[in-house]
This record gives C-alpha cells, sequence and structure tokens, in this order.
C-alpha cells in the first residue's frame, strides 16, 4: 500500500500563488495517497508531527520563511519521520542553493536539518537555513514589511533597495569577531553571516559557501563603502556572485563563532523573517 503524505501549504507563500500552485505535486506525487492542509498562523508543528505515524510522509510547502518557522518548532534533532519540502515562496533560496536554478524540486529536509547554525538575537535564539540579513538587507525586509500592510501588490525589493543605496539607508560602523578575532568596520552596508550560498531571492552572498561543509563553518559578507553611487554599482552584482571582485568593498570571513555589533540599531532578517532595532547578533555552528 503507498503512504499516505500530508501536504502541509502556506497559503501566504509566493504572493499568496501557494494556495492553487500546491497542487502541482498531483503530478509530482502521482498515485500517491494526498492529504493537503492548510497552515494558519496558529498551527501546531510539534502537536501535529507527534501524531504522524510512521509509515506517513510529511511534504512541507512555502517559502523559506516556512522551513525556518520549522525547524524552530519542531525537534529537528530528533526528526526521524520522512519530511519533504516543496519551494511555493517568491525567493525560494533554499532549493535554489541546493540545485542552482530556479525550478522547483521536492527535497528531502532530513537530510539539510541536522547541525544547523543558530542565532542570538536579544536573549532568544533561534535556528535558520540559509542566512542572516543585517544592514540595508534587513532594511529593504523592514520596508517591505510596511508596504504589505498597505496593499496587495506585489513587494519589488529591488527598488527598494536602489532608493536605500542611493538616498536613504544610513550605514554604520560594525565591530565584527570571528573564532576570537576581532575586526572593525567603517561605512558598513551590511555583514550577513551564511549557511548556504543565497539569500534575498537570489543574491549570491557567499559563492563558495557550502550548506555541507563537514566542519560546519559558515561565510560572513562583509560590505562596505563610502560613496554610494559606487556602492550601488557593487551591490547590483551580488546577483551573480561577482561582488567579491570588489575587495574594498566585499569581503568574506569564515568561522564557527561570529558576532556583528553595530554602532546604531538596524533591521535583521532570519531566512527572509524582520527583527527590528538590532544592534547586535551572535552566530554558532554545530
Amino acid at each position: 500500500m503507498n503512504a499516505k503524505y500530508f501536504i502541509l501549504y502556506n497559503p501566504l507563500s509566493g504572493n499568496k500563488n501557494a494556495k492553487k500552485d500546491v497542487y502541482q505535486l498531483d503530478d509530482i506525487l502521482k498515485d500517491k495517497f494526498l492529504d493537503y492542509m492548510e497552515m494558519s498562523e496558529d498551527f501546531d508543528y510539534k502537536g501535529f508531527f507527534d501524531k504522524v505515524k510512521d509509515d506517513e510522509r510529511v511534504v512541507l510547502c512555502g517559502g523559506d520563511g516556512t522551513i525556518n518557522r520549522f525547524i524552530n518548532e519542531v525537534d529537528i534533532n530528533d526528526l526521524r519521520k520522512p519530511t519533504y519540502y516543496f519551494p511555493l515562496g517568491s525567493g525560494n533560496d533554499f532549493n535554489r542553493d541546493i540545485f542552482g536554478n530556479t525550478e522547483k524540486h521536492l527535497i528531502n529536509l532530513n537530510e539539510y536539518i541536522t547541525n544547523l547554525p543558530k542565532v542570538t538575537i536579544n536573549g532568544q535564539t533561534k535556528y535558520f537555513i540559509n542566512g542572516i540579513g543585517y544592514g540595508i538587507d534587513g532594511w529593504c525586509c523592514e520596508v517591505g514589511d510596511e508596504l504589505r500592510e498597505k496593499t496587495t501588490k506585489p513587494i519589488n525589493y529591488t527598488s527598494i533597495a536602489v532608493k536605500g543605496a542611493l538616498f536613504k539607508y544610513k550605514r554604520t560602523n560594525a565591530k565584527i569577531t570571528v573564532d576570537g578575532k576581532e575586526y572593525h568596520y567603517k561605512n558598513v552596508w551590511l555583514a550577513a553571516t551564511m549557511k548556504g550560498r543565497f539569500y534575498g531571492g537570489g543574491m549570491m552572498a557567499a559563492p563558495d559557501q557550502n550548506r555541507k561543509n563537514p566542519n560546519g563553518s559558515l561565510s560572513l559578507l562583509v560590505f562596505k563603502g563610502k560613496l554610494r553611487l559606487k556602492s550601488l554599482i557593487v551591490f547590483s552584482k551580488i546577483f551573480t556572485g561577482e561582488h567579491l571582485k570588489r575587495p574594498e568593498n566585499c569581503l568574506i570571513l569564515t568561522g564557527k563563532n561570529i558576532t556583528v555589533e553595530y554602532d546604531k540599531p538596524r533591521a535583521l532578517q532570519i531566512d527572509g523573517e524582520t527583527v527590528k532595532n538590532v544592534t547586535s547578533y551572535s552566530v554558532s555552528a554545530n
């Protein structure tokens, strides 16, 4: 008898298109018994997984933020039940990092959620799957969230980033500590710690980062620059990874224990989820 698949989908993902796009799984998992379940904001992941039988399967459908919520609400270190992921978000950076393209794939989550890094902000600790953005990237998420409350139209993050780089975003000074070694930088636009290569809907922040590297080390991208127009030009190259050809603006630090401190509070994003007014964050790799 074919195993039963519970299809859990976030109806808000992919600019609210997930509710119809999720049925692509009818073809991908044809001849399987599929039980579609819409996840509400108060969906109890842990309670649900406790009831899943050994011969049943779960497919999590949504964006990177949906994965982030899942890994922080379920005991991932003891997740023995087969769990899959189907990308239905607007960015899908987890899928892009694994396969190198935007085509949707059914991914075995069990292979990727062991030994995840943790970030601590204001005394609270969370796992993350892709990366931590801190600076203009977090600010873009903050502005996008504010716009989303006012309109149902898709949010143009590129336009937000351009306006921020040219006029609105105010840079900070940063003190960064990586595995005990301290660095100081001025005119910092962002300091992003990466588990994978991509975040922010296709930005290849850390081209050489391998989420499955055996020692678990992470990549920290520091992007700095005094001149706004030049910084914007360099920033535009992050989608191809060519920003690192400008070492006077962009550099990568690698390590397992990373702390970033700004001299003024700025917004931060964890796998696309916004945290406002942050002065520092600390990351530890397992």
